[in-house]
């Protein structure tokens, strides 16, 4: 069950609800400084530990609430290196598939 009563500088920011700011929360970043200061692409990567199915839209928010922007307003070049980001990152944590020919 999560804790609600949790409160941190990430309340009310854009793109970042409740459900974003606990797993930030979980993942030791508590504070829209610490956000910031990380930038997206690493706050995703400790998101995905405790979300491995982290979606590209959280990264695309991640990196719109630093820019003080919705997600879908950032710019064209912006979301061509995130979703560059996001393939790699989904890359490096995937599971390798079992391979049925081994003895």
């Amino acid at each position: 069950m999560k804790n609600t009563s949790i409160k941190s500088t990430l309340t009310g920011r854009i793109n970042i609800g409740k459900d974003t700011e606990y797993k930030l929360i979980l993942a030791g970043i508590d504070s829209f400084e610490k956000l910031e200061a990380m930038g997206s692409e690493q706050a995703f990567l400790r998101l995905q530990i405790f979300d491995p199915g982290a979606c590209l839209n959280l990264l695309y928010g991640l990196e719109g609430a630093i820019q003080d922007v919705k997600w879908n307003e950032l710019s064209h070049e912006k979301k061509q290196e995130l979703l560059h980001f996001h393939k790699m990152s989904n890359a490096l944590t995937a599971k390798p598939k079992q391979l049925n020919n081994l003895p």
